[in-house]
């Protein structure tokens, strides 16, 4: 479908959705259930954007709603039991990030409203029956739909090293959506004229092996395909990269603050707050089969000068104007 098509049917839809459903009873509390792949002080800002955006609409949390936070602590094999518990709760909508929590969701329930969040490939998964139309009970704000998002960072990783040839990608092979993300890493590369040497870490544990890889096999540049699981260890997997002297780019703004030389992809923080109003909807009595999937709108390239001063690179200044935050120090 072309963009100017989707978007259009997106408005026409958001347009006819309803706006608000008759006035709730008055001191109704209602239940949110937050399920989370990850872990609750891996990144405080974005759960404080879903915050935020809930409050932006008139939902404070301890006064006319109530959030049960769940989180699985990257183990994925306990979102089930998670998403379960949440069902006996009797929650009014569930809030699921990133996708194998929205799956875990969407398996554990067919009636009750779910809003995705960071989805990945939402109709390749069987989440929703598309984009414009859901069709069930789960809607929400993607991440990516195609190979867009990973063609980008490969140009940036070019830009920076003119010469590289072989990019290492590391991702996590339990992730639901690891398949269709290497597919579309795959093509990006192809239309680039690079390289690829998958990798894979399921968590820290397969960190030392996946860069021994790269050193001995002398790749020119990493890509880390984010994961629930590398979250918690940003730290050490750009310790470890510039250790190795490898440019990397990652997805995520927190990993370039953290040390990595680059990250590009949607803003979490915008995603998470956005996906406040589809609960205020729901709430207000719309439903997710009605409600578009939600494309990111806002994208961010951060440049960490001081990464690239410790690589020996120098960052082209037309990147530096291109970039939402370099940092120097």
């Amino acid at each position: 479908m072309h963009r100017r098509t989707f978007l259009g049917t997106v408005a026409c839809s958001l347009l006819v959705a309803p706006l608000a459903a008759e006035a709730q009873p008055a001191g109704t509390v209602y239940r949110i259930g937050y399920l989370s792949a990850g872990s609750g002080t891996s990144n405080p800002r974005i759960l404080e954007a879903f915050r935020q955006g809930l409050r932006e609409l008139g939902w404070v949390e301890g006064q006319n709603i109530a959030i049960e936070y769940r989180w699985a602590e990257s183990r994925f094999d306990r979102l089930p039991d998670l998403a379960a518990d949440l069902i006996r709760l009797k929650v009014d909508v569930i809030v699921a990030a990133p996708t194998p929590a929205a799956l875990a969701a969407k398996n554990a329930t067919g009636t009750v409203s779910i809003v995705g969040i960071s989805l990945t490939h939402p109709v390749e998964l069987g989440l929703v029956a598309s984009l414009a139309r859901p069709g069930g009970n789960v809607t929400g704000v993607s991440y990516s739909v195609g190979a867009d998002i990973f063609g980008k960072d490969l140009e940036l990783l070019k830009e920076v090293v003119p010469r590289v040839r072989r990019v290492a990608v590391l991702s996590n092979p339990d992730s639901p959506a690891r398949p269709l993300t290497i597919r579309n890493v795959e093509d990006a590369a192809r239309a680039l004229g690079l390289q690829l040497r998958l990798l894979e870490a399921r968590g820290p544990e397969g960190f030392e092996g996946a860069f021994a890889t790269m050193a001995k096999e002398r790749v020119g540049a990493l890509l880390v395909v984010q994961d629930p699981a590398f979250i918690p260890q940003r730290a050490r997997l750009v310790d470890l990269a510039t250790r190795n002297r490898l440019p990397s780019i990652f997805t995520q703004r927190e990993d370039a603050e953290a040390g990595g030389l680059m990250s590009y992809g949607p803003s979490l923080s915008d995603l998470y707050r956005r996906a406040g109003t589809y609960v205020d909807k729901i709430l207000k009595g719309a439903k997710p089969a009605d409600l578009p999937v939600q494309q990111p709108e806002k994208f961010e390239l951060v440049i960490n000068l001081k990464t690239a001063k410790a690589l020996g690179l120098t960052i082209p200044p037309s990147l530096l104007q291109r970039a939402d935050q370099v940092i120097e120090w």
